[in-house]
């Protein structure tokens, strides 16, 4: 459960998969106040538990389509679409961010990728890890989303994006405003580092990611929108 959001009773979050956290909240958020049109093909990348593609289904989507490269997850976004009553709405596959929409268009994209910086310059392949890790500055995944995202979004369409401030927010507003669309940040939130941020402090402060002591991180949303 996260702010501004409740959930059935029967929500499924099993070990491993991406249980909803703060980022979750703020795009669910950020989700509520877009206006979708009849119809509307909206797709959640990096699923986890399926939290936001149930909100989607909720919010009013015509199709909502889930991607995640680990099965666990693609099997709990699934339960938890049926828990809700929306599993005739909300379709999950597996495979790596994007490929599994290869030449598709959407109203509406969100995702929430791994970005947290790590000292491994290769992703793992497998395991929780998976869900966070970013490279060594956090945009492994960001980077490879700022390129491909654009050419998914139908005319209107819009992206919401979460990450830290640690991955350069402003990085990611240039790459998504060079690619054509309008874009800005319009949520920040700070919060408590989680477990993996606080084993990582020493690390993150060593390169100059965090001041020494900090124990405190901003999450922004970035929104971009293709024009009409």
């Amino acid at each position: 459960m996260f702010p501004g959001y409740s959930w059935r009773v029967f929500f499924i979050k099993p070990p491993g998969v991406y249980a909803p956290q703060e980022d979750t909240g703020m795009l669910a958020a950020a989700l509520r106040r877009e206006t979708l049109r009849a119809g509307a093909e909206v797709l959640d990348v990096g699923a986890g538990s399926g939290a936001l593609a149930v909100a989607a289904a909720r919010h009013g989507a015509g199709r909502v389509t889930a991607t995640d490269a680990a099965f666990a997850a693609v099997l709990t976004t699934r339960l938890n679409a049926w828990f809700a009553g929306h599993a005739s709405r909300v379709r999950a596959h597996r495979g790596d961010l994007l490929r599994p929409v290869a030449g598709r268009r959407f109203d509406l994209v969100m995702a929430n990728p791994p970005y947290v910086p790590c000292p491994a310059p290769v992703l793992p392949r497998g395991g929780r890890a998976r869900a966070w890790d970013a490279g060594p500055d956090g945009r492994a995944v960001l980077d490879r989303l700022c390129a491909q995202v654009p050419a998914l979004l139908a005319p209107g369409g819009v992206l919401l994006l979460v990450h830290s401030q640690l991955c350069a927010p402003g990085r990611t507003v240039d790459l998504l405003t060079g690619a054509g669309l309008e874009t800005s940040v319009t949520d920040r939130r700070f919060i408590p580092f989680g477990p993996v941020m606080r084993q990582r402090a020493p690390w993150l402060e060593a390169q100059g990611l965090i001041a020494p002591g900090q124990d405190k991180e901003e999450l922004v949303v970035v929104r971009a929108q293709r024009p009409e």
